[in-house]
């Protein structure tokens, strides 16, 4: 990492929703600003040689967890951040599910100024309610004021129809959205896996598809009544996205996103990697199909945004018998090479139509604004390699856990490099 306010970046190929760039060009960037994008550009001052690599504005994660304040050991925001960067990202938006929950504009404001001056822009998320209890309604508007741009209670969700009506109608007047992990607890626990055919063979307690649907269809209803903006989140079941996609055809304030690993993986794997804990996660892997329908979802634009639900875990914690490990993976570092080999190697989806759900739709829903790859702008971007193989080690992974599925996988496609607050971040070891 460097403070590098004044870079030349040479050999880089512009790409963003609009377009898909072919030609290489050079982009000057003095005082964290684009001045310049042109060819033959001539050195002033630091140079990278970009070789060829992609380049867009900065891709945005909506859905992490940092953990801090309290749950340090597994990560920091610091190591956060390094892990968005090292993935790619130059902004996320983090969970409030630590210790105190992010429920009050003191938190808020702690977590953004733990994040000052770092490279990767974090937006924090407030709760829905106080202390994450679901009993009564946090302070919304100091969250607000303080800095946050939406609120969940994330891993608990809100299973009070009424909490989760005034929630919606309190978020409309503040103009932000609401994001609900959308599980019905009573249908789910106490579930361990997806339940279905493996869960069966493999004696484990499975958490139904339905569970997930029956309050996606709550939080749809809910929402149309209210006219607030529900955003279902890590969404995994295929008549979920048939719900989403029925009520957006309706007008409804609704949107969703979806992580790469429910539209890489199934449930399979875990009976194929015999019960281990880095493959456990919430909402489960579900089956082919669901994989599939995430998939069309993507395509057809009813899915959104792609994030990762980042979910760092010690390894004492995941190293237990599966039933008590905690649900949960890492996955800002390897998502793009997910990106690559479901979405964009099988050509099911554009570069244009990945970067609406990397860059423009995660701020737009959560009122932010937009980089553009543009003279006058201030640089915030990503230098990119959809070809680029490398190994998932442990001594690459930036994060403060190790817990990913994707452990010692050669993996097709990397992030290279970001730009963003005036710094550069070479992201490669």
């Amino acid at each position: 990492m460097s403070n590098t306010k004044d870079l030349l970046i040479k050999n880089v190929i512009p790409v963003d929703t609009r377009k898909n760039g072919t030609d290489t060009v050079d982009i000057r960037i003095t005082d964290g600003v684009i001045r310049e994008i042109g060819a033959g550009l001539q050195p002033q001052n630091s140079v990278y040689d970009a070789k060829g690599a992609y380049v867009s504005p900065g891709w945005m994660d909506m859905h992490v967890h940092l953990r801090e304040p309290g749950y340090e050991h597994k990560e920091t925001i610091a190591t956060g951040c390094d892990a968005a960067a090292a993935g790619g990202f130059t902004a996320v938006a983090c969970m409030p599910n630590t210790d105190p929950p992010i429920h009050t504009g003191d938190v808020v404001s702690y977590i953004r100024e733990k994040a000052s001056g770092l490279p990767v822009d974090v937006h924090p998320i407030g709760t829905v309610s106080k202390e994450r209890a679901g009993k009564s309604l946090a302070e919304m508007a100091d969250m607000k004021e303080a800095g946050a741009v939406a609120f969940s209670d994330d891993g608990d969700p809100v299973q009070d129809s009424r909490l989760m009506r005034i929630a919606l109608e309190y978020s409309a007047m503040l103009g932000m959205p609401v994001i609900n992990h959308e599980e019905d607890l009573p249908l789910s626990r106490p579930g361990h896996m997806h339940e279905g055919r493996v869960s069966t063979r493999l004696g484990l307690a499975g958490t139904p598809s339905i569970a997930e649907e029956v309050m996606i269809a709550r939080d749809i209803l809910l929402a149309e009544l209210t006219g607030g903006h529900v955003h279902v989140a890590h969404i995994s079941t295929r008549k979920g996205v048939e719900l989403v996609r029925e009520a957006k055809k309706k007008g409804i304030r609704v949107t969703t996103e979806v992580c790469p690993h429910h539209f890489d993986l199934t449930d399979e794997e875990i009976e194929r990697h015999q019960f281990d804990t880095n493959w456990k996660m919430h909402p489960p892997l579900r089956t082919a199909d669901d994989v599939t329908a995430m998939i069309e979802g993507l395509a057809d634009g009813t899915i959104d945004v792609i994030c990762t639900d980042h979910a760092p875990h010690s390894v004492d914690e995941k190293d237990v018998e599966f039933i008590y490990a905690p649900n949960g993976i890492i996955g800002l570092e390897t998502a793009w090479s997910i990106v690559c080999k479901r979405l964009l190697k099988p050509g099911k989806l554009s570069l244009q139509q990945v970067f609406e759900k990397l860059v423009t739709n995660p701020r737009r829903i959560l009122n932010l604004s937009v980089p553009e790859l543009e003279v006058g702008e201030q640089a915030n971007l990503t230098i990119f390699s959809a070809e680029e193989e490398w190994v998932c080690s442990k001594d690459q992974i930036r994060s403060r856990s190790t817990n990913t599925p994707y452990l010692n996988e050669t993996l097709t496609g990397r992030a290279l490099a970001i730009y963003n607050n005036g710094q550069f971040v070479e992201t490669t070891r």
